[in-house]
């Protein structure tokens, strides 16, 4: 590879995107084309989705792990490079590269399956750089193969959006042709809403923006209200993709005997005092979702194949991440911003 150089978005100073008179949390500078480590590949970006956790670090939501950070962690591209332990991959092949960066792999929720929860786990955009820029790395083992014949803007949010939002499914454990409930209607629930309505659930929708609401109603969903409004039937389970802490007693007083209440964010605001008798009582559940497992993006990119999941997207160039991050904020598109270099 001859190129020696490339674009990348930094986390300078985290704070508001949107701050009147003061300069963007990030900045977009020149800097050397990274060199894969051993059992790493070099990955030439074509599309990163924006999600909202990249929201969450640049603003300083969530506390800073590696300083100057690149975001992004919904990465499609073609392989450039590798290190020299790597096997079993082609140079050019298509590769995504996703939240979970690598796992320590001993301690005892590697050994049981449950490696979303090592405590040892870093992960793309926080600890290690990411895909805002044109090239990333990442270790081979954490990689996902990814199909040719589909456009890069739209695989990259499946591979955090997607993955994630399959994983807070499975938390709140849907009965088969149960009634689900979605709260917030972004990139994540509107992937996780076309997995659950091709399982055979019927699926309602509480979310403040039009646009939202009339993109779920197009997608399948049976009902869209406002975020705070009751749906038309009590659900058998829900899944909280909006970071809003006053909501969580809102869904569980939407909540049948039995339901359980999965909370998909990595930030929520202050959850309110609880009432036990209107909200928990009659075994309802509160589950959260931290991170996932390779086998969970492998088994939802299986289904989001059959299933023909498409992600809403709205490309934006990689000059304008800023830009993109201030329109997820304010809730001015539905479905997913994605950056394309």
């Amino acid at each position: 590879m001859d190129v020696t150089t490339m674009r990348a978005w930094r986390v300078t100073t985290p704070g508001p995107v949107d701050g009147a008179g003061t300069a963007p949390p990030l900045a977009l500078s020149e800097a050397p084309v990274p060199v894969p480590a051993p059992g790493e590949l070099l990955v030439r970006v074509e599309a990163c989705g924006v999600c909202r956790t990249d929201l969450h670090v640049t603003e300083g939501d969530l506390s800073v792990h590696h300083d100057h950070v690149v975001p992004g962690h919904e990465v499609v591209g073609r392989i450039a490079g590798y290190g020299r332990a790597v096997s079993g991959w082609e140079q050019g092949e298509r590769v995504g590269v996703a939240w979970l960066r690598s796992t320590c792999g001993r301690c005892r929720w590697c050994l049981r399956g449950t490696e979303n929860l090592c405590p040892y786990a870093r992960f793309t955009g926080w600890d290690g750089d990411g895909g805002y820029a044109e090239y990333v790395t990442v270790p081979a083992d954490y990689a996902y193969r990814l199909p040719d014949d589909v456009p890069a803007v739209d695989l990259a949010p499946l591979l955090c959006a997607g993955i994630i939002g399959f994983r807070a499914l499975r938390r709140a454990a849907l009965p088969e042709g149960g009634r689900l409930g979605l709260y917030g209607f972004g990139g994540s629930a509107h992937l996780c809403a076309q997995v659950a309505i091709g399982e055979g659930a019927t699926v309602h929708v509480l979310t403040r923006e039009p646009a939202a609401q009339r993109l779920a109603l197009a997608l399948g969903a049976a009902s869209a209200g406002g975020a705070y409004d009751a749906p038309p039937e009590p659900l058998d389970a829900a899944v909280l993709f909006a970071p809003v802490g006053d909501l969580v007693p809102v869904a569980l007083r939407a909540l049948d005997r039995g339901g359980i209440l999965s909370i998909a964010g990595i930030h929520l605001s202050d959850v309110p005092p609880l009432t036990y008798e209107s909200e928990l009582f009659y075994e309802k559940e509160i589950r959260s979702v931290t991170a996932n497992t390779r086998d969970d993006g492998r088994t939802f990119l299986a289904l989001a194949a059959r299933h023909g999941v498409r992600a809403t997207t709205h490309p934006y160039p990689l000059d304008r991440a800023v830009e993109a991050l201030r329109d997820l904020k304010a809730g001015r598109f539905d479905g997913a911003a994605v950056l394309v270099p």
